[in-house]
């Protein structure tokens, strides 16, 4: 008996070859890796209504260093986008106490922007390439404008130009 597997972008799939017979095997199939929308479907990071209220109430740094260590970002370059220090978020973490609602707000948008990125390139590292690539027209890059909520927008705006075949 040879088993092949076949990965298809996000699909996997399992042929077990028995002497004359081919049968698919969908249990065979390697499991897929935790996307980020599954790590924080909890945000409604869909919803902006939903997105404003959880920002209101303040988001749990336990969030910040769970979303920097999913996107492979250290926590201090994190913390500079959020324009924190930090030892101002490690502080927030011993005291249980939650993110102030304009640093909650901007982190569900890198939440937001990270899983829109994971979706339209297939994985974070390639959009973490993307982010930092220059612009062929300049030396600035998109993740350049992750410093404040409304770059962080703009971003999301070039993404969709790209997820619908426009040139960025």
């Amino acid at each position: 008996m040879k088993i092949f597997t076949f990965v298809f972008e996000n699909f996997h799939l399992s042929l077990i070859y028995k002497t004359d017979k081919i049968m698919i095997n969908p249990d065979i199939a390697p499991p897929k890796n935790p996307t980020l929308r599954s790590k924080f479907k909890g945000l409604s990071i869909d919803n902006d209504a939903r997105m404003f209220t959880n920002a209101r109430k303040g988001l749990s740094s336990a969030i910040f260093y769970q979303f920097a260590q999913l996107i492979k970002m250290p926590d201090k370059s994190l913390a500079n986008l959020l324009h924190l220090s930090p030892r101002t978020v490690s502080n927030y973490h011993e005291k249980h106490k939650p993110l102030a609602p304009a640093q909650s707000e901007h982190l569900l948008k890198l939440i937001a922007l990270f899983d829109k990125g994971e979706e339209i390139f297939g994985n974070i590292d390639e959009f973490n390439y993307w982010l930092n690539k220059p612009y062929w027209d300049s030396n600035e890059k998109p993740g350049d404008w992750l410093i404040t909520p409304g770059g962080v927008d703009l971003v999301m705006l070039e993404m969709d130009r790209l997820a619908y075949g426009y040139p960025a």
